[in-house]
């Protein structure tokens, strides 16, 4: 099955390497967007989910705030 997961980090954020090596750990691909380095990609999160914060993690459309490997999971299509 395959899962749509962007993870939206900054170069600063021990939670988004955490979510990162989560993901890794399961064996769950997902693209990675800079928000640090992507200004126009910041703009358009905050817009979105009205939140500052990284990391942020979109899948199959639905939003994951924070480092949740609970909520991951139980969105991840087996």
């Amino acid at each position: 099955m395959n899962n749509e997961v962007t993870v939206y980090s900054t170069n600063t954020c021990p939670y988004c390497d955490m979510m990162k090596s989560f993901l890794n750990q399961n064996n769950i691909s997902f693209t990675e967007v800079n928000v640090q380095t992507d200004q126009v990609a910041a703009q358009k999160l905050v817009e979105t989910t009205g939140q500052m914060g990284v990391p942020q993690t979109n899948i199959n459309g639905q939003w994951v705030l924070g480092f949740d490997p609970d909520r991951v999971l139980a969105l991840i299509k087996a």
